[in-house]
């Protein structure tokens, strides 16, 4: 089968993807969810003109000749507010957030005052100033949340604030994941002198996380028939059911085999991609299958360019590009035949530009590498150089 193209890869692992269903959470376990709808807020902020300063609440007309004395009739503070209307020759002490009374229109901040008694003296006053008017922030029925804006501690903060006490997201995408090879352990044991302990599922079962999904651990099954059915049967209930490694076509890679005897629906195999190269794609019933190398650079890079936007996909995201551009710090050499992503670290100049520089190890293997990257730089097939200072895309690593 010839190599598959990643945009060409990409759009047959997402093509017929729909969001999940909706549940509804309470606000304070919203972090991280997806919204399913959009979100309008149910009351007015500020529910009333509010101060925005300690002072005064005075009326401007009272203060267009300094200084002015004022008699003092009372106090409105936050959650007690003044009960009366502001006279002419009157002011009243207030807090900030407090309700500012009827009939004043102006808030003389403390500093330009002095209390004489049972009145005040204002020194400075700007008519209008220091008053936060109804609604300055939004009013009852506005529209401030979208379906697909992922919840971040601002966007649950203005949530709360519009008076929802639930919110509407999509359902988590279980993702169970499966490690296949005799020659894996799990982290904590002893290997013996030909096996290697498993990293990548821990890594997959992160980057599920925190993108949103409930990953679900399938263990380790080793490369015999029986098993390799008994674990893709387990994972054949997930939304996305991953796998990883005895995906290439050695004589003990099984993996492709025991998922087309039960049923794969093969939408790609093989991606002209660098690192990366045997992940594949398909359907298993309801299920969607994601074939990853067992090489943990390739494999999370796979995860990041395949397994994110399937996800996204599932919950319904805003579909922004990922891709971000950047700077070069380093000349680039010339594209291979595959598309190549690039481990890099970014700095970012005064300005907010981004910076990258390629790490000198592109080794699929090494993992020491990888975490020191932040983001892929994304070079074409058969591009040409790119020298120092020129644009390149850069596909960011996930918070």
């Amino acid at each position: 089968m010839a190599l598959s193209s990643v945009e060409d890869a990409l759009e047959a692992a997402l093509r017929g993807m729909t969001p999940l269903g909706v549940e509804r959470v309470p606000v304070a376990q919203g972090a991280g969810r997806v919204l399913a709808e959009d979100l309008s807020a149910t009351l007015t902020q500020p529910p009333f003109d509010s101060s925005a300063m300690d002072g005064y609440a005075v009326r401007a007309a009272d203060v267009r000749a300094l200084p002015a004395t004022l008699a003092l009739v009372g106090t409105s503070a936050a959650g007690a507010r003044f009960d009366g209307i502001l006279e002419p020759g009157q002011a009243v002490r207030i807090f900030t957030g407090a309700p500012v009374p009827d009939g004043a229109d102006t808030v003389v901040i403390q500093e330009d005052t002095e209390t004489l008694g049972n009145s005040v003296l204002i020194k400075e006053a700007e008519a209008g100033r220091h008053i936060r008017p109804r609604g300055q922030d939004f009013m009852d029925g506005d529209v401030l949340l979208t379906e697909g804006t992922r919840l971040g501690a601002r966007a649950i903060m203005l949530a709360a604030s519009m008076n929802h006490a639930e919110l509407p997201v999509r359902k988590k995408p279980r993702v169970a994941i499966l490690s296949t090879g005799d020659e894996i352990v799990p982290p904590g044991s002893t290997p013996g002198p030909d096996e290697i302990v498993a990293s990548v599922s821990y890594g997959i079962a992160a980057l599920v996380d925190a993108l949103g999904g409930e990953p679900v651990d399938l263990g380790i099954a080793p490369d015999e028939a029986q098993a390799l059915a008994d674990a893709i049967a387990r994972g054949a209930d997930a939304d996305v059911l991953v796998t990883i490694g005895g995906a290439s076509v050695g004589d003990r890679d099984l993996v492709s085999g025991a998922l087309a005897d039960a049923g794969l629906e093969l939408d790609f195999a093989k991606v002209a991609m660098r690192p990366g190269k045997p992940v594949f794609a398909g359907r298993l019933g309801s299920a969607r299958v994601l074939g990853l190398p067992g090489n943990p650079v390739s494999a999370l890079v796979c995860g990041l360019v395949f397994l994110r936007p399937m996800l996204r996909a599932l919950l319904g995201e805003s579909r922004k590009d990922l891709l971000q551009e950047a700077v070069l710090a380093a000349p680039l050499a010339k594209g291979g035949p595959r598309q190549a992503y690039h481990r890099a670290v970014s700095a970012f100049t005064g300005d907010g530009t981004r910076t990258v520089r390629p790490l000198p190890s592109q080794d699929s293997s090494l993992m020491g590498a990888l975490v020191r990257a932040d983001c892929l730089i994304v070079q074409p097939p058969s591009s040409p150089p790119v020298p120092e200072g020129g644009k390149v895309s850069v596909l960011p690593f996930p918070d």
